[in-house]
Formats: C-alpha cells, structure tokens, sequence
C-alpha cells in the first residue's frame, strides 16, 4: 500500500507541472472537455450511484444522508455546468497582484503561481469530485482525491471521465488521481507524502478534519464548526432583522452558513423576542434561551453554555440577550468558531465597530449569514471554507487555491 500511494504521489507531482504550463486557454478547453464528458458519460455515473445508494441503504443510511450520496440527470447535468462556469473564469496564474519600483531602479511584483500538488480528502456528495478537480486543474494544480467509501463507485466513474476530458485536452491524466481504495490505512499514507503534495484539504465532519490534522505531514486547511452568530442591535429595523433570522436559520438549517446563535441587544429584547419566537417557533425552530430571554418569553427552552458553542444543524437555536454590541463582541468572541456572523443595525457606527472587531472569516452587515459562500461572494465556487488564517481564510475558490512568487527585473543592478 505504502508504495502504491508514493507511486500515486510522485505521478501527480509530475503531472502538476504539465498543468501549470499549459496556459490558462488550455486549461479552460480541458475543463470544457471534461463537462462534455461528465454529460456525455452520465449513464455510467448514474449506474455506478444507483449502486452505491443499493450499498447505502442496506448498511441502513437514510434521509439527509442518502439525498447528499444521490444523483440523478438533473444533478450530473449540474456538475457538468458547475465545471463549465469554472472553466469559464478568469485565469489566476501569471497574474500580478502588487507592483513596485525600488531607489536602485529595480521593478518587483508579486505574481501567482499554482500551490502545485492538493490532496482532499472529503464525504459523501459524489459532486465534489468534480468541482474540487475543476477548481484545482482552473489554478493549475494537479489534486488527488480521497472520497467517502459510501460514495466510491459514483467517484469513479466522475473520475474516469475527468480522466477523458484531460486526455482529449492534452493534458497529463494523472492531473486528476482518485485514491483507488478506501482503506484508511492508505489515507494516513497519504497524508504523510509531504514531499510530493503541498496542501491537504478536509471536507467533511469535525471528525474527519480532526483525524486529517492530527496525521498530517503536511499543511491543512481546516474547517472545524460553523457556529454563526446573528446580532440584532438596538437600532435594527424589526421586520429587515426577522427576515434576516429567519433566512438564516431556517432556509437550510444543515449548512455551515446557517445561523446557531441570535443575540439581541437588551434595550429592544422585549419588544423583539416575542416577535422572533413567534416567527421561528412557527416554522419548527426549537429555541433555547438564557435566563434573561427565558424571563421575557418564559416558554422558551433553557439553554445550557454547551448549547451557546454547538452547531445544531438543524432546526434549534440558541437565544442570548446582550449588553449592546461589546456584549455581542464579547460572546462570539467567546463561543465563535470564526466562521460567519452578521449584525442587523440602523447605525453606521455600530455597523463598522462590527466589521471592525469581529474577526472571523466573514463578517456581514444587514443580511443573512448564507452569503457565507462562494457563489454567492461571486468566487464562481468554492473547494470549502477555511476557519484557520493558513493563506485563505472564508470561502475558498479558484485564486485561494494559488499562492504569489515574488518576480524582480533589474538592468543590472547589483548589491552593495
């Protein structure tokens, strides 16, 4: 196994350097190949998931579970589109991000380059096999890519046709590399080819990213909780504030970018609360509140400090009422896993103290905390959201996924 998985390393290494001299035009055809056949190849894709989901249900997955392994035309017809619009964004590479001239007359300039060879290592949806090779082939990285074992038959055959696509673009099949085996002795293996892979990123529950970081050689991108907070100050505007609560908790409440936590400032706490357990409860939010909220609304469910450092996802949230925007600050500071939190506020000032002081990865004002992702920020999509300040930090998309070179041009200069 172990010489498998260096064989494995050492091919996409090599074949990382094929992508990134290609050039960004070669690069795009390839991605527009590789839509063509994931379209072109879909009965295969769809047969190869109609196993796995046999397999699934039999080991007894069910509901949430089972609709993120499943595929069906609509959703391959998707990822083909998915890759085209990546395909279709500007290209990163050989782009100049700062210039400057020194005394002595020479020109610097920091321009990006590929990180070179991304391992990631990710569950259950078959459709992050061809949106992580898209927008690493897009930053001229080669990717090996280690899926869930429930998902291993649909990534293959995704894999085998990324592997058409490369070929009928010319470039290096060994671009894309899906690990053939789901042991997870090969993955530590791995993990451990610090030499060949330059990043590793984790897609998945907490317990994946932690067993990915604790045996890891090499660097990784983690993204551990996304325990967001919504913060409704004193002047916020009482229908904009619901609207937003709402979003943020109800219209998908199993994603990271859902809202767990709502504060509320103390001084519209009882003309507020009513109405947003009134609004949430209607819609089947179980809310668990802090002995200052529960004295309002005395219905509301007792909340324990776990409760104020959980990611539910689902339809429960945590309830806090604060001492104006230094207790907001205070508690996210305290309770907050630096993902997404937002402030709904009629005041500039108390809007810019947020944006100011709140340091996770984003940080929003006057809207829902589901903007926290890469589409929607206009990234064209994302490998994942980074809580760690490791290069990228936030939704990840295709320039996250290159790092800078410094380039230098003198006449001659020489050092005194």
């Amino acid at each position: 196994m172990a010489s498998d998985v260096e064989a494995l390393a050492k091919a996409a290494r090599a074949a990382s350097r094929g992508v990134a001299k290609a050039g960004g035009a070669r690069r795009a055809e390839a991605l527009r190949a590789i839509a063509d056949c994931i379209e072109g190849g879909r009965g295969a894709i769809l047969e190869a998931n109609r196993e796995d989901l046999a397999a699934a249900r039999e080991a007894g997955m069910q509901g949430a579970l089972l609709d993120r392994l499943a595929l069906d035309e609509k959703r391959v017809v998707a990822m083909a589109s998915a890759v085209r619009e990546i395909g279709g964004l500007a290209d990163p590479i050989g782009q100049r991000v700062k210039e400057w001239r020194r005394p002595n007359g020479l020109r610097i300039a920091r321009q990006r380059i590929p990180l070179g060879v991304i391992a990631i290592i990710y569950e259950a949806r078959p459709n992050v096999t061809s949106d992580a090779a898209a927008l690493c082939l897009k930053a001229g990285n080669a990717v090996i890519l280690r899926g869930g074992s429930e998902a291993f038959r649909s990534n293959r055959a995704i894999a085998q046709a990324i592997a058409t696509g490369l070929a009928q673009a010319g470039l290096p099949a060994e671009a894309v590399l899906l690990l053939p085996t789901t042991d997870r002795a090969a993955m530590v293996e791995l993990l451990q080819r610090d030499e060949e892979i330059d990043l590793v990123i984790p897609r998945g529950g907490e317990g994946l990213i932690r067993f990915v970081a604790e045996h890891s050689r090499i660097p990784v991108i983690k993204h551990y909780r996304g325990n967001c907070h919504v913060f409704v100050e004193a002047t916020a505007s009482p229908s904009m504030a619901l609207d937003i609560c709402y979003n943020a908790k109800v219209q998908r409440p199993g994603v990271c970018n859902a809202a767990e936590t709502i504060l509320i400032d103390t001084q519209i706490a009882a003309t507020f609360l009513p109405l947003l357990s009134q609004r949430l409860g209607d819609a089947g939010v179980e809310l668990r509140a802090d002995a200052r909220a529960r004295a309002l609304v005395p219905s509301l469910r007792s909340a324990t400090e776990a409760d104020f450092a959980t990611e539910f996802l689902d339809l429960v949230c945590a309830i806090g009422i604060v001492e104006g925007i230094d207790g907001a600050i205070a508690h996210i500071e305290r309770f907050g896993s630096s993902h997404t939190e937002a402030i709904v506020t009629g005041d500039p000032i108390a809007a810019r103290r947020f944006l100011d002081e709140v340091d996770s990865s984003t940080v929003v004002v006057n809207a829902s905390t589901r903007f926290a992702d890469g589409g929607e920020l206009g990234l064209g999509a994302e490998i994942g959201i980074s809580t760690t300040r490791l290069h990228a930090y936030g939704p990840m998309g295709v320039e996250e996924l290159t790092t800078t070179k410094f380039v230098v041009e003198g006449n001659g200069q020489v050092r005194t």
